[in-house]
């Protein structure tokens, strides 16, 4: 079996763009196909993913054009991708992505990227960015990308679930409403046995910052207790 840095780039390289446009002007596009991002995401995956063992998905919804959609690693963006990470590159750095600076707050309660990812994979339900007017936009925002998207989201769990060789038992949703629909996806592909839910951390960090230290400790007692 290829390691997993490479089935973890062939998964995202050769994920498709919607076969036709999209509904109200939004667009979806793929960083994955970019050499630079290419080459940050095989050397994250061949410093973190080298183990071939069973890791938790953890779910957020789409990347974001500052984070995941800049580096290619989920909920990553460049200072975290850098400082957090040790991973050098040469993309701009100045501004942080709010969801990113949560979850490596937790990832740091939790022993470090290091220990963290040994034990949980970070991805989005649908792995593509998607905007609308150059502002970033979730794929749950209107019925009518939800219908256009549905087929290409249960071929971005399954590819990831079965090529990834996920765990079975529990998956993770990064945000409720984006757990409402990862349960239903899942009801249809039976793919995992439970969903666990949690607050997104893009809205604790813009509406629940003052309780920063209790979110990521609420952070840290569910996903410690996955942890086998």
């Amino acid at each position: 079996m290829p390691d997993f840095a490479t089935r973890l780039l062939q998964l995202f390289s050769t994920f498709p763009l919607p076969a036709t446009p999209l509904p109200l002007g939004v667009e979806a596009r793929s960083s994955y196909q970019e050499p630079e991002v290419q080459d940050l995401m095989r050397r994250f995956a061949q410093r973190f993913y080298r183990a071939n063992h069973q890791r938790v998905g953890i779910f957020g919804i789409n990347p974001g054009r500052f984070g995941g959609g800049r580096t290619g690693i989920s909920f990553t963006d460049p200072v975290a991708l850098s400082d957090s990470c040790g991973i050098t590159h040469n993309l701009p750095q100045k501004r942080r992505e709010l969801s990113s600076e949560f979850v490596y707050n937790f990832i740091a309660e939790l022993g470090g990227p290091a220990g963290f990812y040994d034990h949980f994979f970070l991805s989005a339900v649908y792995p593509l960015e998607l905007t609308r007017e150059g502002k970033n936009y979730n794929y749950y925002d209107a019925p009518a990308i939800i219908k256009a998207l549905w087929p290409d989201m249960l071929r971005s769990l399954t590819s990831q679930a079965e090529r990834l060789n996920l765990r079975r038992d529990v998956a993770v949703s990064l945000g409720r409403r984006n757990g409402e629909f990862l349960q239903k996806l899942n009801n249809e592909l039976g793919l995992f046995e439970r969903i666990e839910i949690l607050d997104h951390p893009r809205f604790l960090m813009q509406y629940r910052r003052k309780r920063l230290a209790e979110n990521v400790a609420r952070y840290v007692e569910v996903l410690g207790s996955l942890v086998r």
